[in-house]
C-alpha cells in the first residue's frame, strides 16, 4: 500500500533516508519557515550591537583599522601593535595620544559616542579618520575589551572591562591601550568564517602598511606571536615609502605635486617599466584616509594607458587633499569609499597630474634596472647586462651575469612580407611624400638622456670619430645631436644594434616603431587631419550581423579615424579606405578590431576613453615585424625617428624600446681595469 503524499513541512521535519527513482530532489532540502505572526518591538541593546559589528567588524584587520585611526584623531605619535594568532585571539594596540578621562570611558564604549562630531555641519566637513563612533561598541558586543587610558592631567591611568562596565585604577603612560581578545567568542558563526592565522596577519598588517604610509610622521612597531615583525621610525615621505613597499620601489618611484585651486595632489606614481602582474602596491588617500575610489582608480589607470599594457598595474602612493565639504565620507561603515561634490574636476585634476608626471620622467634611460613581481624584466630603465653582485660564483670565483636581464620581451608576432621600411618613414607617416624633418624641440626623454651623457666624463668615443656602419662622412660630426648613435646591425630579425658616445644601445624594432606609429595617429587625429589612404581594389569580408550594425550605426566615428567600411550586402562589409599611416597593415584584421571595440564600447565613448587603446591597436598592426630584415639605412632611419617622438622609450603597452649599455658597464662584464 503507497503511503500518502506528505506535506513539505512534514518532508522538512522528517527527511527520508534516501531519494528513489523519478524522486523530487528538492524533498531533501529544508523548507524556508515563516516565522509566526509576532508584535513588532525594538531588538535588545546586544543584539542591535551585534548587528552593527557585522558592518564595522569584518574580521581581525577590520578591528586594527579602528582602534589605530582612533589613536592617530587623539594625536598619537608612537603606535604599537600586538597581535596573537593572527589578532584572532589577541589585538593589543597602545598609542601615546592625549588620552580618555577617566569619567568618559564607560561612554566611549556606548553606540554612537564621539568627541568628534556634534553637528550635521560637522559631519559635512569631517576631517578625522573616525566620526560614527560606532567602532569601540561594536568591537566590544564580539569579543573581550579592556580599555585602559591616561590624560597628562591624571596622575595615575584608568581601566574599564567592557562586559562588566567595572572602572578601575590601572598603570600605564598619557595615551590608550586597547586589548581585545577571542575575537567572536560570543558568536561562533561569524568566526568559522574567519581564514587561517596567516591570512588574518595578512590582511591586518597590510592594514597597518597603509596607515604607515598614510602619516611616515608617526613611528609604529608590530609584533605578532611575541616576536618583532615590524618597525617603522617616524621619518618623511621618500623614507617612509621605501620602508613599506621596498627599494625596488624606491628606484622606480617619480615624484608628483600638482595643485589647482583647492584641489592638491602629491606623493609617487611608479615608473610603467616597474608594474607589477596585480594591484597590490596602488594606495590612494584622500585627505590622509586610504580609500578605494573607482573614480580615482580610473584617472590613474587612464593616464598610464598609453604606456603600460593592459594586463599589468601600476605601483603609486598618492595622496589627495582637498576641502572637506567637498568629499563626502559617510559612505560605508568601514569609510573606505567616498564619494566627491565635482567627482569630473577631481578625475581630470587626478588624471592630468599624473599623466604630466609620467610626460615629464619618461626618459631617465641608463640609470637602473627595474623587474616586475614575476621576475621578468620590464625596465628601459638600464643596462641591459649587468653583473649580479648576489648571485652564485663560477668556478674561479667570476660571478654569474644575466646577459638576457632587460631583453626578456613577449615574442613578436609573424613577419609582415618584407616591404621598403625606409619608404613606410618617408611616405606613410609624411603623407605629401616629403622627407622626415627633425622637430625645434626634442621630446622631454631625449634632453634627459643628453643631460645624462653631458654629466659622464668623457670616454674614448667622445674623443674619437663614429665608426658605426652607415654613419657616413656627414653625420661623423654631428655624433652629439644623435643619443641613440648609428646602427651597426640587426639582431635574430628583433634588435637593432647600434653605438652612440656612451657605448651600445639595443633596440626593440617593432616595439619602437609602434610608438612612432601611435604618437603620429595621435597627432593627426587630435588634428582632426587624418589622411586616408583609398584603397584600390576594395577589401571585401564576410561579416556577422554585430559587426554590419556597428559599421552602419559608426559611420561618422570610422571616418573619423580614417575608415571606409561599409556594407555591400547583408552578410559582406567592404573596406574601400583605411588611414594612410596604416597603409601597411591586414585591411582585413584591422576592421574587424575596430568594429568590435565600437561596438563595445559605442563611437562617442572609443574616442572620449578609449582612444589611445584604440589608437595603439591599429599602431601594433602596422608596426615592423619581428623576422624583417632592415638595411643599416633603414634601422638609421628608425633611430632618427625615435629621437623625434615624444616617449619614445616605451611602446605602447609600456615595454621598453630601447636600453643603454656604457662602456663602464662593458668594461665591468669582461673585468677590464680588475
Amino acid at each position: 500500500m503507497s503511503a500518502p503524499p506528505s506535506s513539505p513541512a512534514s518532508a522538512a521535519a522528517f527527511p527520508a533516508s534516501g531519494t528513489t527513482p523519478g524522486a523530487d530532489p528538492r524533498a531533501d532540502r529544508p523548507q524556508r519557515r515563516l516565522a509566526p505572526s509576532r508584535p513588532i518591538r525594538p531588538l535588545p541593546d546586544q543584539l542591535v550591537s551585534q548587528i552593527a559589528a557585522g558592518e564595522v567588524v569584518e574580521r581581525p584587520a577590520s578591528v586594527v583599522k579602528e582602534l589605530l585611526e582612533n589613536a592617530l584623531d587623539a594625536g598619537a605619535t608612537q603606535l604599537s601593535v600586538r597581535l596573537e594568532e593572527g589578532g584572532v585571539r589577541r589585538i593589543v594596540i597602545t598609542d601615546n595620544g592625549c588620552g580618555i578621562p577617566a569619567e568618559e570611558l564607560s561612554v566611549a564604549l556606548m553606540r554612537h559616542a564621539t568627541s568628534k562630531i556634534a553637528s550635521l555641519d560637522e559631519l559635512e566637513s569631517v576631517l578625522t579618520l573616525g566620526f560614527r563612533g560606532e567602532a569601540l561598541a561594536s568591537i566590544a558586543s564580539v569579543s573581550q575589551l579592556v580599555l585602559t587610558s591616561r590624560t597628562a592631567n591624571c596622575p595615575h591611568a584608568s581601566q574599564i572591562h567592557a562586559d562588566t562596565g567595572a572602572l578601575q585604577p590601572a598603570s600605564g603612560g598619557v595615551g590608550t591601550t586597547v586589548d581585545v581578545q577571542h575575537l567572536y567568542f560570543n558568536t561562533p558563526a561569524r568566526r568559522k568564517f574567519l581564514k587561517s592565522e596567516q591570512t588574518e596577519l595578512g590582511h591586518c598588517l597590510e592594514v597597518i602598511r597603509r596607515i604607515a604610509l598614510a602619516r611616515p610622521d608617526v613611528t609604529l612597531s608590530v609584533h605578532h606571536n611575541g616576536k618583532p615583525m615590524e618597525h617603522w621610525n617616524a621619518g618623511d615621505v621618500a623614507t617612509r615609502t621605501a620602508q613599506v613597499l621596498g627599494s625596488e620601489f624606491a628606484r622606480a618611484r617619480l615624484p608628483l605635486e600638482e595643485q589647482a585651486g583647492e584641489l592638491a595632489l602629491y606623493g609617487f606614481a611608479g615608473l610603467p617599466t616597474a608594474s607589477r602582474g596585480r594591484p597590490d602596491q596602488q594606495f590612494f588617500f584622500v585627505n590622509g584616509r586610504f580609500v578605494r575610489d573607482k573614480l580615482l582608480t580610473h584617472a590613474v589607470r587612464s593616464a598610464y594607458q598609453d604606456v603600460l599594457h593592459g594586463d599589468r598595474f601600476p605601483s603609486y602612493v598618492l595622496c589627495l587633499d582637498l576641502p572637506p565639504e567637498l568629499v563626502d565620507v559617510n559612505v560605508h561603515p568601514s569609510k573606505i569609499e567616498v564619494r566627491f561634490r565635482e567627482s569630473r574636476a577631481v578625475h581630470q585634476f587626478v588624471y592630468h597630474a599624473v599623466q604630466r608626471c609620467l610626460a615629464r620622467q619618461a626618459g631617465e634611460n641608463g640609470d637602473s634596472l627595474h623587474t616586475g613581481d614575476d621576475g621578468i624584466g620590464h625596465g628601459g630603465q638600464a643596462p641591459a647586462l649587468r653583473v649580479a653582485a648576489t648571485s652564485p660564483a663560477q668556478p674561479g670565483g667570476r660571478p654569474w651575469v644575466d646577459y638576457t636581464a632587460a631583453a626578456r620581451q613577449t615574442e613578436l608576432g609573424i613577419a609582415q612580407p618584407r616591404q621598403a621600411y625606409l619608404g613606410m618613414v618617408r611616405d606613410a607617416l609624411s603623407p605629401a611624400g616629403q622627407r622626415f624633418t627633425p622637430s625645434s624641440q626634442p621630446p622631454a626623454w631625449l634632453a634627459d638622456a643628453r643631460a645624462a651623457r653631458a654629466d659622464e666624463p668623457p670616454s674614448l668615443l667622445d674623443r674619437a670619430p663614429m665608426q658605426g656602419a652607415g654613419a657616413g662622412d656627414g653625420e661623423q660630426d654631428d655624433a652629439g645631436d644623435h643619443p641613440l648613435g648609428y646602427a651597426i646591425a640587426q639582431l635574430h630579425g628583433i634588435y637593432v644594434l647600434a653605438q652612440n658616445a656612451r657605448g651600445l644601445v639595443l633596440v626593440d624594432m617593432h616595439a619602437a616603431h609602434e610608438r612612432i606609429l601611435y604618437e603620429q595617429i595621435k597627432t593627426a587625429l587630435d588634428a582632426r587631419q587624418m589622411t586616408v589612404q583609398p584603397l584600390l581594389i576594395p577589401v571585401t569580408l564576410p561579416a556577422s550581423p554585430v559587426e554590419i550594425g556597428a559599421a552602419e550605426e559608426h559611420q561618422d566615428t570610422l571616418a573619423l579615424l580614417g575608415f571606409d567600411i561599409a556594407p555591400v550586402s547583408p552578410t559582406t562589409l567592404a573596406v574601400r579606405a583605411i588611414p594612410a599611416l596604416l597603409k601597411q597593415a591586414d585591411a582585413e584584421a584591422l576592421a574587424r578590431d575596430v568594429l568590435r571595440d565600437l561596438h563595445a564600447y559605442g563611437g562617442s565613448r572609443v574616442l572620449a576613453e578609449r582612444q589611445n587603446e584604440l589608437l595603439a591597436t591599429l599602431a601594433c598592426h602596422s608596426a615592423v615585424r619581428a623576422n624583417r630584415k632592415l638595411t643599416v639605412e633603414e634601422m638609421n632611419a628608425l633611430l632618427r625617428q625615435m629621437e623625434q617622438t615624444e616617449r619614445a622609450d616605451q611602446c605602447n603597452h609600456g615595454r621598453p624600446t630601447w636600453v643603454q649599455l656604457t662602456v663602464a658597464e662593458l668594461d665591468r662584464l669582461f673585468l677590464r681595469g680588475q
